[in-house]
């Protein structure tokens, strides 16, 4: 491969990064890294986030990338900023599209779906002050539950069970913030749930966040449009099922076990 972009995540949520940076740079490789065995970013705390992006920088960097894709919102928000002070290479992290639902929302209040450990920090507060005159109009919204629907495959598998999830979510949601009629989709896992979101709740717009961070990677590297796709697997979440989802999405790409810590 020449000079790829890296893109991980915990999961089969980065996906959806891989096939928007395909769709806009054909020509560009890709290493595809879905970190299975350290699901869920989300439960983890701002040191065990550190240690985790660090390792998986060093192992990523091993293939002479380009540049290195945080596939996702939690650590992109809470600790890309001190991973960049020493690592000499172009990294990319996943933000919430605050300012494009301030655009579209009419009732001028919007919320953050992310994953527990990105609503609960302090640096989305910070975010959402520097990117919103308006930061108590702005919900923060934790959808860990909503995150281990699509891991899990159940997205795929059982979609009514999934849409019923869903439901009972949602109501949770509008019945604490009934004015909110613009959500963001700010873990990579969510984007894969948007047509049960929309089924639920038709009147209001879900973002996903993915078109805006491709779109900052510039124009790549040449190479041959290759994707190679790396997985680490425990016994909750096998390579067979992960498979068998990429299967389900119409995505057929070899898959190489790894073990690489």
């Amino acid at each position: 491969m020449h000079r790829p972009i890296a893109v991980f995540d915990a999961g089969i949520g980065s996906y959806a990064v891989v096939a928007e940076i395909r769709n806009r740079l054909p020509h560009q490789d890709i290493i595809y890294f879905a970190d299975r065995a350290s699901f869920p970013y989300g439960g983890k705390s701002r040191a065990e986030l550190i240690q985790v992006m660090r390792r998986t920088i060093d192992y990523l960097s091993s293939f002479n990338p380009c540049a290195i894709v945080i596939a996702s919102n939690a650590p992109s928000i809470m600790v890309l900023e001190e991973l960049s002070q020493d690592i000499h290479l172009p990294l990319f992290g996943v933000y919430p599209p605050l300012r494009e639902a301030w655009g579209l929302s009419h009732s001028g209040h919007v919320g953050i779906m992310g994953v527990q450990s990105l609503v609960e920090s302090p640096m989305i507060g910070e975010f959402v002050a520097e990117h919103s005159a308006y930061s108590d109009r702005v919900a923060l919204i934790n959808a860990s539950p909503m995150v281990e629907l699509v891991e899990s495959g159940a997205f795929l598998f059982a979609p009514e069970k999934t849409q019923t999830a869903v439901d009972a979510f949602l109501a949770q949601v509008f019945a604490k913030y009934p004015e909110i009629d613009v959500l963001t989709l700010s873990s990579t896992h969510l984007p894969w749930l948007r047509r049960f979101f929309e089924n639920a709740r038709p009147q209001c717009h879900f973002l996903d966040p993915a078109k805006d961070m491709v779109s900052r990677i510039g124009q790549g590297t040449k190479g041959q449009g290759k994707i190679r796709a790396l997985v680490t697997e425990d016994e909750r979440y096998d390579l067979a099922t992960f498979r068998k989802m990429l299967s389900a999405i119409g995505v057929d790409i070899p898959l190489e076990p790894v073990r690489p810590y």
